[in-house]
């Protein structure tokens, strides 16, 4: 399956698929064997970069797709 990344409304980004997640020195995190995941995007999670739900009550983001301007050259 491709990877799919999934803007949720008021909450994380849900990656489902085949991926992985690395950090900034490049080390991969151990997943499980997991091919769905939700990373965080309000910053109040304890367990960053994955969701734990502490957005509930706090995040609000209506997600609607959209198309970037073109890429500058």
């Amino acid at each position: 399956m491709a990877t799919k990344l999934t803007v949720n409304s008021n909450g994380s980004l849900k990656v489902e698929g085949d991926f992985e997640i690395v950090d900034a020195q490049g080390n991969v995190y151990g997943l499980g064997g997991r091919t769905l995941v939700s990373l965080c995007r309000c910053g109040q999670s304890k367990n960053k970069p994955f969701c734990d739900g502490s957005h509930k009550g706090y995040f609000e983001h209506n997600s609607a797709a959209f198309d970037l301007p073109p890429k500058k050259v």
